[in-house]
């Protein structure tokens, strides 16, 4: 896992939101200059360094705050090829690995090159209307198909490489990366799969009289979903502000041509870890232990 760091220029990004974590990201970049690492410390909306980012600028990206950081983190970095280091400001979480009192630390290993990358799968995701994309996403947690304001289940037909997989009548349908399969799949029902899988995973949410099993799908899968819309159905990808569909449009989901980039410091077993202390933590847990 050791190695000599080719880490020179890091951005340190911070969520607006999150109390203290732009003094935080301060003192994170500070710590960086003081051993010889040309540090630049902002808020994840700072127009200059999300640009100096998008130009490759950077070797690492750290951000602060929660999962919610890391996806949107992710977003800006992935891109470009850049891998990120999360510092967990937030609450539990499944995606960042370093905490707010463990930082400095976990610091001085990159420096020294003891660490690895995690490479995770995303999803590209594009909306055709009228024969033409008209829209384009990069994906790290899911794609929501789904109802909007009105208390009825929507109408998909789900395809998989142009073949009729199966119609849903449901709340929503939910298309995930593995990232994805521990956020809102996972409360949906579906199951986990390991990060390092490279699968795409179709969940419906609520299905009424309709196919109510979670479908896994190879990494070279096609999927194309169509909505039947005689009311509002909208598209959220990783819980962005979501986007009305219309009927004729037609979504489709690949793996994506980009990989997120993760700096991790354990190994591969630290994800069962992760995944055993979320669900000791459960409510419906701890009340039978």
């Amino acid at each position: 896992m050791s190695k000599p760091s080719t880490i020179r220029r890091v951005a340190v990004l911070a969520h607006p939101q999150v109390l203290d974590a732009l003094d935080e990201a301060r003192q994170v970049a500070a710590f960086l200059r003081g051993h010889g690492v040309d540090a630049d410390a902002g808020l994840l909306n700072d127009a200059r360094l999300r640009a100096q980012i998008c130009a490759s600028a950077f070797d690492l990206v750290v951000a602060l705050g929660g999962d919610g950081t890391m996806l949107r983190a992710g977003h800006l970095a992935a891109p470009c090829g850049i891998p990120v280091l999360g510092i967990n400001l937030g609450r539990f979480g499944f995606l960042i690995e370093v905490q707010r009192d463990g930082w400095r630390r976990a610091l001085e290993r990159l420096l020294a090159g003891d660490y690895r990358l995690e490479r995770r799968m995303m999803l590209a995701v594009a909306l055709r209307r009228d024969g033409a994309v008209t829209q384009q996403w990069d994906v790290v947690n899911e794609a929501v198909i789904c109802r909007g304001r009105a208390v009825r289940p929507v109408r998909l037909s789900a395809y998989v490489d142009g073949l009729l997989l199966t119609h849903y009548v449901a709340d929503g349908l939910i298309v995930a990366t593995p990232t994805g399969s521990t956020a809102y799949a996972l409360a949906a029902g579906g199951p986990i799969l390991p990060p390092e899988l490279r699968n795409i995973l179709l969940v419906p949410v609520a299905p009424h009289l309709s196919v109510d099993r979670a479908v896994v799908l190879a990494e070279g899968a096609t999927v194309t979903v169509v909505p039947h819309v005689d009311h509002e159905v909208v598209l959220s990808v990783d819980g962005q502000e979501p986007v009305n569909l219309m009927a004729g449009d037609e979504l489709e989901l690949r793996a994506g041509e980009h990989s997120l980039l993760f700096v991790r410091f354990q190994g591969p077993e630290y994800f069962y870890q992760v995944l055993t202390a979320y669900m000791r933590s459960h409510p419906l847990v701890q009340k039978m232990g």
